[in-house]
This record gives structure tokens, sequence and C-alpha cells, in this order.
């Protein structure tokens, strides 16, 4: 076991979490002269970019190595946190994402793969739920923080989130490698696409794909964006909505007991119970405008995708190609992207001229993805 790797990388999500904008990341962007639309645009753009990277970058990390991968990606997440703190208008926000589609194509996989191959010993359920913990972690102590000292200097805490990622930056030049540099092995073209129909071919790894794409960007949009407006619909106060934002973080820490929850109810019922909740709890912020019921529904959106991560991280590298497992995962995140474009158009659109609609969007997509995340294990029987 890389104790060292465990420990900073680790940490580095304990940083990277520290987004002191995060409780009121649409207010900020509105502030800032976007509507709901140009928002999930700027997001469906930076997923199409996403997509496009993720197999090249896969591709780039066999060989350059994980360490060198995470250094390069860290470095620009610093330097996309510094456009975001200046950014004004769309194509300051879009540039953001822009930096942000080659950040999150890059460390796709490759942060998974590193806690996988550094856990040699096994336990890697277990580092999984500590390393997402602590991401949320993170993400409570910057809301604590924003809700008690920031309140509403939006720039401010857009400046200490630029501290905090460029702490994590100079954090990872303590990480130490875990595979050789590759000269041999997937190619860029005819071997990628190998790995392409290898992951796509197999029915197991597409149904979950399918299953967590649908589930990770409802969450991604309801929690994100489309809960702040539901705080301001039911008229919650920027205190409030602060407050509402640590309580549903502070409930996320229950992620740590994924793999405990996982043993002793077993995968495929943990994980149909979960997206089962992020549904209704979408239905039921759609069929109410109280400000308790819509943070009740959100906590448990979050709580429910909180024990589902370690699960999906586990499932991936196990499935993945061993030899190549940071490609196989890139793969698996582009597929994700693609259908991650389409959900945000289709949120931010309807949410434009009716929030309540969105969120029965939402309800609806994830009845798919419990067939789909069922699906799943049944083609191992």
């Amino acid at each position: 076991m890389i104790k060292r790797n465990i420990y900073i990388l680790c940490t580095i999500s304990l940083l990277q979490g520290m987004v002191f904008y995060a409780p009121v990341a649409t207010l900020y962007r509105q502030a800032a002269g976007l509507g709901v639309f140009q928002i999930t645009l700027i997001e469906s753009i930076s997923l199409f970019l996403t997509i496009c990277l993720e197999i090249p970058w896969g591709w780039l990390a066999e060989r350059i190595g994980y360490k060198r991968t995470m250094l390069i990606c860290c470095g620009l997440y610093f330097v996309s946190k510094i456009v975001f703190w200046k950014a004004v208008g769309f194509a300051g926000f879009l540039l953001e994402r822009i930096l942000l589609s080659v950040v999150c194509a890059g460390m796709s996989g490759v942060d998974s793969a590193m806690l996988f191959l550094s856990c040699t010993g096994g336990g890697s359920y277990r580092v999984f739920s500590i390393h997402q913990n602590l991401g949320q972690l993170g993400i409570l102590l910057a809301g604590g923080i924003y809700g008690l000292w920031i309140r509403e200097d939006y720039r401010l805490a857009a400046f200490l989130t630029v501290l905090s990622y460029g702490a994590a930056a100079v954090l990872s030049l303590g990480l130490k490698e875990v595979i050789g540099q590759r000269k041999s092995g997937v190619s860029a073209g005819k071997g990628m696409l190998a790995l392409l129909r290898q992951q796509l071919g197999n029915r197991r790894v597409l149904c979950l794909l399918i299953a967590m794409a649908l589930l990770t960007e409802t969450h991604q949009t309801v929690t994100v964006f489309l809960s702040q407006l539901q705080y301001a619909r039911s008229g919650m106060s920027h205190l409030g909505i602060s407050g509402a934002y640590l309580l549903v973080n502070v409930l996320g820490l229950v992620g740590g007991f994924s793999a405990w929850i996982c043993a002793k109810t077993g995968a495929s019922r943990m994980g149909t119970v979960c997206i089962a909740a992020v549904s209704a709890g979408c239905l039921l912020m759609g069929l109410s405008d109280s400000g308790w019921v819509s943070v009740l529904a959100v906590a448990g959106i979050r709580i429910s995708v909180s024990l589902m991560t370690p699960l999906y991280m586990e499932q991936q590298n196990r499935l993945a190609a061993s030899e190549n497992r940071a490609a196989a995962l890139s793969v698996n995140s582009a597929v994700q992207d693609s259908l991650g474009i389409f959900l945000n158009l289709i949120y931010g659109c309807v949410a434009d001229v009716h929030l309540p609609s969105a969120l029965f969007a939402g309800a609806g997509l994830c009845v798919i993805a419990v067939y789909c995340f069922r699906r799943s294990f049944a083609e191992t029987r």
C-alpha cells in the first residue's frame, strides 16, 4: 500500500472540495449576467469538450504516467478558479468551463486509478469512501465559512477558492507514480478504438454507465443549480440557503458508510433504493414550494448519491481493463458525458420555462436509471 499517495489524494479531495461560492453558484453566475439556459448551455459545451478530450487524455495518461497527469490537471484546475474569480458575462464563464473540461478529462479515472493501485493490499472500497467524505468535508467547511463570514460577497468567495485550489496544486507535487511510463500497448488510433469497442460491448458496463449518467447528471443539476432556484422560489434568505447547504453536506458524509451498508444489503439492492430515493426527492420538490420540504428532498438526494459514488468507483475499477485502467475509465466517462450534454440542455430549457417541470423530468429519468442499474446486475446471472 502506497500510503503517501492515499494521504495526498485524500487531502487534495478535501482542498478541492472547498469551493466557497458553491452555496450560491447559480446566484453568483446570475449576478454576473448569466441566465439559467446560458448556465446549462455552458455546462453542455463543457461536457462536449470533455468527451472529445477523454480518450486522448486516457491514452496520454498511460504514456506519461498518472503522477504527471495529476500535476498538469491540478495546475490547470488552479488556473480555472482564477478565471472564474475574474469572470464577467458569458465569455468569461465559458473560458473557465473550457479549462475545466481539460481538467475533468485529464483527471477522469486517473485519481481513482491511483487510489485503487495504491491500495495494493486491498481495501480500495473503504479508501474511496474516505476520499469522497473528505471532499464532502471540504464542501462543508467552505459552506460554513461562507454562511458565517462571506455572506453576499461573491467575489471574496471565489478568491478563497483560488487559494484552496492553489494549495492542492502544490500538494500534488508529492505524489508517487504507481505505473511505469508505457511505450507499447494501446495506441492512439486502432488500440483506443478497440478499447472503446471492448467497454461498450460489455452490456454490464454499458447498463451501469447509462444508469450512473442519468443519476449523476440529475444530482448535479438539481443539487447545484435547481435547488438554489427552488429555495429562492420558497422565499428563503441567503442565510437560510447557506444553512440548507451546510445541512445537506453534513448529511452527505454518510457516504463513508457505503461499504458497510453494501456489505449488509448487497450492491444491487442498495443501488436500487438509492436511485429510487433520488427520483422521489425530485418529485417532492416539483410538487411543493415549501422550503423545508425542498431542503429535506435535496438532503435525501445528496445522501443517496453519496452512498452510490464509492460503489460506482469500485465497480468501474473492477470492470476496467487492467492493462490500461485510466484509458478504460476515460472511455466510461466519455459515454456518461455524452448523455450529460443532452440532459443538461433538457434541464436548462425546461427550468427556464417552468422549474417544477424540470424536477418532474429528473424524477422520470431516475426511474429509467433504476431499470438500467438492475439490468447491469442481471447481466451477471
